[in-house]
């Protein structure tokens, strides 16, 4: 059975769709088979043609229900749910059927209070730095504030996703043809903390990437059939 990775959080713009995205691209690279599964009614679905990863409009609560029941029955695959933001209801929602979930947080002291109301609301998830720095200064500043306000929920913690001007072209609606190489290192790195979490092998050799990497795809044959009235295309893979 599939396994389901729900980003939520009720603070917005915290990066749980761009987290969503590169966690699903960088599957694509080492090998795994996942579905970016869109809940946000404030956004509009993403063509999957170049991606390394299957998309689905899941924005209605039936519409998610029938994503959600087609991904469980496909062994081997990853569900990665993004959950919007200010959505209390929906979080709980999807933190009953997530097998992990994932608690974006800025680096700010907002997004830090909403984290910590979240992580004690949901005790199975993990909180995740998103946009972090990646100036040093700039970075050590931070980690300074995660140890002073966050040092409580310490082991609950993953390494930070930096913020990269470059993490932008996943959610144009057209992905470009290559991608930079420290964006595609950034969605292997977050997609081998996942794996690791959830203890799911790699099929393929990691191997780190050196040049610009061209925007893979999936293959027909590997798609999944969905039912009626979910949109879930199937690209194809090399």
């Amino acid at each position: 059975m599939a396994e389901i990775v729900c980003i939520i959080g009720n603070k917005g713009g915290t990066g749980k769709t761009t987290l969503s995205h590169m966690l699903c691209q960088g599957m694509g690279l080492l090998g795994q088979r996942s579905v970016c599964v869109l809940t946000d009614t404030h956004r509009e679905p993403l063509d999957p043609e170049g991606r390394r990863y299957l998309v689905a409009d899941a924005r209605t609560r039936e519409a998610l229900g029938k994503v959600v029941d087609k991904i469980r029955t496909l062994k081997g695959w990853l569900g990665v749910i993004d959950g919007g933001g200010n959505r209390s209801e929906m979080d709980r929602k999807l933190y009953g059927l997530a097998s992990l979930v994932l608690l974006p947080f800025r680096d700010s002291h907002e997004d830090i209070r909403t984290l910590i109301k979240d992580l004690e609301a949901f005790p199975r998830a993990w909180a995740i730095p998103s946009q972090w720095p990646t100036n040093p200064w700039q970075q050590e500043t931070a980690e300074k504030t995660i140890r002073e306000q966050l040092g409580g929920f310490s082991d609950r913690i993953l390494q930070p996703a930096p913020a990269l001007s470059a993490s932008k072209l996943l959610l144009q609606r057209n992905i470009p043809a290559k991608l930079p190489t420290p964006l595609a290192n950034a969605c292997r790195a977050l997609a081998r903390q996942v794996l690791d979490l959830m203890e799911v092998p790699c099929e393929e050799p990691i191997e780190e990437v050196e040049e610009e990497t061209s925007a893979g795809t999936l293959h027909p044959a590997d798609a999944p059939e969905v039912p009626l009235g979910v949109e879930m295309p199937s690209p194809t893979r090399h």
